[in-house]
C-alpha cells in the first residue's frame, strides 16, 4: 500500500455529508413516530427486533452496574479515574458566572447562568463502544451543574449478556447512576418525548450510527443535540525535523478509525513525505484493524506537499480539521496564525491519543470543516443564558422616544404605543 503524494492544491479533506439513504431516513421517521405513539412497548419491540434482546425494565439497577466491575480490569479502573480526574479539572476552567450591571439610574442589565434540567447521553455499545466518550460527554454536563443526567446504551454487545461493562464502569466513575439498556433511533426517540419509563430530557448528546446520527437531526428542535458528526479525520503538518514513525503512528491512529476516516500530512520536506510513505506501509501491516486502515489511506488520505510551513498553515485553515497535531522545530511560534482547528497538539510527543483519552480537553470536536465555526464539546453546551432587564422609571421616560421611533420604522405601531403610554401617564405625573 501506499499512501499518495501529491501537491496540496490537488486535495480536500471535505466531503459532501449525506445525511443517510432514503430507506434509511424512512426506517427512522417510522421508529421515532412509533416509539412516540407507543412508548416502552414500541422500544421493547425494537430491541428484540434489533438487538436480539427482550428487555421488560430499561433502567440498569445499581447492583448490575457495580458488579459490573468484576468484568473489567483493574488497570482500566485505575486509568479511567486518573482520565476522570483531568477531564474535570480542565472543565472547571470553563465554568461561567451570572452578572448583573447596576447603573447610576437605576437600570439593571444582566445575564443569568442556569445548567439545563436534564441532559440525555447516548454510548454506542457495539464493536464501536468508547468508554472514553462517557467522560468526555457526562463531566462538562456535571460541572455546568445539569442535575440529572440519563445515559443511553444498546443491551447487548461485545458477545455478552447485558450491557457493555467498560461502559458502565465507565459511567459509574463519571458519577452517571441513571442507565438505560437501549440503542438505536428508538432509544433517542425516547429520550426526546420520553416514555412511561424514561423520562424525556432537554438535550441529547453523544456519537452513534447512521441511525443515532439521523434520529438526532429528526427530533433537533423537540430537544436541543450536539452535532452530527462526520467522520473523523486528522492533518498532520510537519517539518523536516518530525521522525517520520511518530507521524505514520498518528496517521494510522486516526485512519483506523474507519474506512471513511482522513488522515492527512501537510509537508514542505519531500524526504519526510517519502519517509512517512514507507512508515504507513509497514506500519500498517502490524495494525489489527488493518483493512480499514488501509481503506481510509486509500480514498481519504495522503501526503501533501507545500511549498513552506507558512503555505501549509493556510491549507490547514482552509481544511479546517478536526485534529490538528503540529511538528515542527517551533511549535509554539505557528500557534497564533492557526485559526481554523477542533484540537490543536503540539510538538512531537502530544500525539492525538494524549487527548483522546487522557489530558483532559474533550475529544467531542467539529469535523468536516465546520472548525471554521465551531468548537469542542464544552460547559458551554450544558447550560442557558437569559437576559435580564430591569428599567426605572427615570431610564424608560429618557429613552422612550428612541424607542419609539425605532418600533415605527419597522412599523410596529403597539410597539411603541407600549412605551408612550407609560411616557402619558408617567411623565405627566413628574
Amino acid at each position: 500500500m501506499a499512501v499518495r503524494i501529491i501537491p496540496a492544491e490537488e486535495f480536500s479533506i471535505h466531503r459532501e455529508v449525506e445525511y443517510g439513504s432514503p430507506e434509511q431516513n424512512q426506517a427512522v421517521k417510522e421508529i421515532i413516530e412509533a416509539v412516540r405513539a407507543e412508548g416502552d412497548e414500541a422500544l421493547r419491540r425494537f430491541s428484540e427486533k434489533f438487538d436480539k434482546s427482550k428487555v421488560e425494565q430499561f433502567r440498569i439497577p445499581e447492583e448490575e452496574i457495580q458488579a459490573a466491575y468484576d468484568r473489567v480490569e483493574p488497570e482500566f479502573v485505575a486509568a479511567i479515574r486518573e482520565a476522570a480526574v483531568n477531564i474535570r479539572s480542565f472543565h472547571e476552567k470553563q465554568k461561567r458566572e451570572s452578572w448583573m450591571d447596576l447603573k447610576p439610574d437605576g437600570t439593571l442589565l444582566g445575564q443569568v447562568i442556569r445548567p439545563l434540567k436534564r441532559v440525555g447521553l447516548y454510548v454506542p455499545g457495539g464493536k464501536a463502544a468508547y468508554p472514553s466518550s462517557v467522560l468526555m460527554n457526562a463531566i462538562p454536563a456535571q460541572v455546568a451543574g445539569v442535575p440529572e443526567i440519563a445515559m443511553v446504551t444498546p443491551p447487548a454487545t461485545a458477545g455478552v449478556e447485558g450491557v457493555n461493562p467498560y461502559i458502565l464502569v465507565a459511567a459509574a466513575e463519571a458519577g452517571v447512576r441513571e442507565v438505560y439498556r437501549v440503542g438505536g433511533a428508538q432509544a433517542v426517540a425516547a429520550l426526546a418525548y420520553g416514555t412511561a419509563q424514561i423520562p424525556a430530557v432537554d438535550k441529547i448528546v453523544g456519537p452513534g450510527n447512521i441511525y443515532v446520527a439521523l434520529a438526532k437531526r429528526y427530533v433537533y428542535g423537540v430537544v436541543d443535540i450536539d452535532s452530527i458528526a462526520g467522520p473523523s479525520e486528522i492533518i498532520v503538518l510537519a517539518d523536516d525535523s518530525a521522525d517520520p514513525a511518530y507521524v505514520a503512528a498518528d496517521l494510522l491512529s486516526q485512519a483506523e478509525h474507519d474506512e471513511m476516516a482522513s488522515a492527512v500530512l501537510v509537508t514542505p520536506s519531500q524526504a519526510l513525505a517519502e519517509a512517512v510513505q514507507a512508515e504507513l506501509g509497514r506500519q500498517v501491516a502490524l495494525l489489527p484493524r488493518r483493512a480499514i486502515a488501509e481503506q481510509s489511506l486509500a480514498d481519504y488520505g495522503a501526503i501533501l506537499t507545500v511549498p513552506t510551513l507558512e503555505a501549509g498553515i493556510e491549507v490547514v485553515n482552509q481544511m479546517a480539521p478536526e485534529h490538528l497535531e503540529v511538528i515542527v522545530r517551533e511549535p509554539f511560534q505557528y500557534l497564533a496564525k492557526i485559526e481554523n482547528a477542533g484540537a490543536i497538539f503540539l510538538g512531537p510527543y502530544s500525539s492525538e491519543s494524549v487527548g483522546d483519552y487522557f489530558a483532559g480537553p474533550n475529544h467531542v470536536l467539529p469535523t468536516n470543516g465546520t472548525a471554521r465555526f465551531s468548537s469542542a464539546l464544552s460547559v458551554d453546551d450544558f447550560i442557558k443564558k437569559s437576559s435580564v432587564i430591569y428599567y426605572s422609571k427615570e431610564a424608560l421616560l429618557r429613552d422612550a422616544p428612541q424607542i419609539a421611533a425605532l418600533a415605527k420604522f419597522e412599523g410596529l405601531q403597539a410597539h411603541a404605543r407600549a412605551v408612550e403610554i407609560r411616557v402619558e401617564k408617567e411623565g405627566g405625573a413628574q
